[in-house]
Parts: structure tokens; C-alpha cells; sequence
């Protein structure tokens, strides 16, 4: 535990929390204190907005004073530090940063990843006081990724992908020749805990309980003799849910180290093509802009690799 006595803060709400729930904002200010503990003060009316006591959901706005009372924070084992990283920069203005996320790098940390794409871009605009994934890739996936940099616009594009109304699209290469009429995957998928420790996803039954609809479009776009790359929009937005359903169709993602065929995915890396990533890349990008409504469509092109591995 921290051996500093602690203090009455006094936080002035920016642009960054303009908006947020005061429960949500006191957790993020009080990293390590139970939530327990935060919800208690609350409650006492130890916490106070503008001089007046506030519920766990009051809404802060911008200008608000929040009254945080002596709490001691415990001490963490100090993380090693994000290095300052920027990514390609596919848009950006004031309300959005969209980045062509390499393929190999977390989306953020966590389970055995101490930093990834959120950390690194902190760390490379410390000026920044807003910087919140919107979406989240694989860490196996390449392509876009979106930032928001105001929270009305983190809220606006998650309320836009929970009412499904972007565009998604992933280019996919799978082992064999797709089937040019299966053009609808709509296959349940349930999450699970592997015997391994590691998230896992499998196709699931109709009326199972943990199972949740997913809908995947696919469309063929180029056939070789051994794989097909597919055109794959996304209609839902499940863990893993383009590399479970294009694997149960019979034709795993090229690379895929999870859901994929090994010995295949070996012989490609081992052998003249040197290609050991996985074939999954989110290309392209469609919603309304957060701030003026305008329909936003964005690309990102095949990465080398890929484009190489499919080049007659």
C-alpha cells in the first residue's frame, strides 16, 4: 500500500469525460481501489459534484467539479511502459482516427500482452485527452481499426455498430475452392474457456442457450488452384466470428494458428512463400460520420504479403 497519506482531490471534467457516468469516472480514477469501496463513498455522499451530492449515474458534463475523497489508492507493480508507436493513418479530424492496423499487434493489453495499439498511441500523443478503441481486431488480423478521440463520438459509432449500421468487410483467404452459391453463414457461435486457459469460440445449435446468432455475407472474388479469397461482411460482430465460420463451411482461414489446418499453414511458412501470418484483413470501412452524419466509406489495400501470396 501506498505509505502517502491521501488527499481530497478536486477533478474539473474535460472533454475526455464530458458525458461519462460518475461511477465509470471514479473507477478510472481510482485504478485499484475496489469497486466495492468506490460505490460505498458514493453512496455516503462523499463524493460530490459542483458542491451537491450525485448518484453513481449522474451524467458529468464539461466545466463539472467532482469532490474526491481520501481514498488510498493501492500500489501496482509498476507495468513496463507502452513505447510511443503512430500507425498508417487511413482518416483523422477532430472527432475520429482511423489507423490500418498491422497484422501481430493487440488491439490493446491484456491477457498476456502488456500494451498494444491504444497503449502506443497514448504514449505517441501524450497531448491527446481522449484516445478509446471503438472496435476491437484480432491480434492476428490486419486493417482498419477506428479511434475515437471525443467520447460523442466513441458513443455515437458503438451505437452505430450495435444497430448494425456499418459496413464491415474483411478480405479472407481459405484453403480450397468456396462454393460460389453459399453466400449466407448463419451459424450461432458460443463462447468458451479452452482446457488450454485461451478464449474459444464453436458453432452452436439453434435454441442453445449461450449460443448468439451471427450472420456473415460472403462473396467469392478470386479463385487459384489451392485457395479462394472471399469478400466477408459482417452482420454481427462476434469474437472470432468470420475464422469459426468460414472454418465450420469446411475452408479455415490461410494462416489462421487457431481455428486453421496446421500442417497446411506450416508448409506455406516453411516453404518458398515464407507466409506465416494469418489471411485476414478488415479492407473496408462504412458509417456515418459522428459530428455532421455524412456517409464515411474508407480502404485499406491488401498488405504485401497477402498481395504476393494471391499475385498469379
Amino acid at each position: 500500500m501506498s505509505t502517502d497519506k491521501p488527499a481530497v482531490r478536486r477533478v474539473i471534467v474535460d472533454e475526455g469525460s464530458a458525458g461519462q457516468r460518475l461511477d465509470n469516472f471514479l473507477l478510472r480514477e481510482l485504478k485499484g481501489v475496489p469497486k466495492t469501496h468506490v460505490y460505498r463513498v458514493i453512496r455516503a455522499g462523499e463524493v460530490r459534484v459542483n458542491k451537491g451530492r450525485a448518484q453513481a449515474d449522474t451524467r458529468l458534463e464539461l466545466g463539472d467539479e467532482v469532490r474526491i475523497p481520501p481514498v488510498r489508492v493501492p500500489e501496482r507493480a509498476a507495468a513496463p511502459a507502452a513505447p510511443a508507436r503512430e500507425f498508417p493513418v487511413v482518416f483523422e479530424d477532430e472527432h475520429l482516427l482511423v489507423i490500418d492496423k498491422p497484422a501481430g499487434v493487440a488491439v490493446h493489453g491484456g491477457s498476456g500482452v502488456s500494451y498494444g495499439v491504444i497503449e502506443a498511441l497514448r504514449r505517441a500523443r501524450p497531448t491527446a485527452k481522449f484516445l478509446e478503441l471503438v472496435h476491437r481486431l484480432d491480434k492476428e488480423t490486419s486493417g482498419l481499426l477506428m479511434i475515437a478521440k471525443k467520447r460523442s463520438a466513441l458513443v455515437n459509432l458503438q451505437d452505430q455498430l450495435r444497430d448494425r449500421e456499418t459496413g464491415k468487410t474483411y478480405a479472407a483467404l481459405v484453403w480450397g475452392d468456396w462454393p460460389a452459391k453459399l453466400k449466407v453463414i448463419d451459424v450461432p457461435l458460443v463462447k468458451f474457456i479452452g482446457s488450454d486457459g485461451e478464449r474459444w469460440v464453436r458453432p452452436g445449435k439453434e435454441g442453445e442457450e449461450d449460443a448468439k446468432r451471427s450472420i456473415s455475407l460472403v462473396k467469392v472474388v478470386q479463385t487459384t488452384p489451392q485457395f479462394s479469397l472471399l469478400d466477408v461482411t459482417i452482420k454481427t460482430g462476434r469474437t472470432h466470428q468470420i475464422r469459426v465460420h468460414l472454418q465450420q463451411a469446411g475452408h479455415p482461414i490461410v494462416g489462421d494458428p487457431k481455428y486453421g489446418d496446421f500442417e497446411k499453414n506450416r508448409t506455406l511458412a516453411r516453404g518458398g512463400e515464407r507466409f506465416d501470418r494469418m489471411f485476414l484483413h478488415a479492407r473496408r470501412l462504412r458509417f456515418q460520420h459522428p459530428a455532421t452524419g455524412e456517409e464515411v466509406t474508407l480502404e485499406a489495400p491488401l498488405p504485401p504479403e497477402c498481395e504476393k501470396l494471391i499475385a498469379p
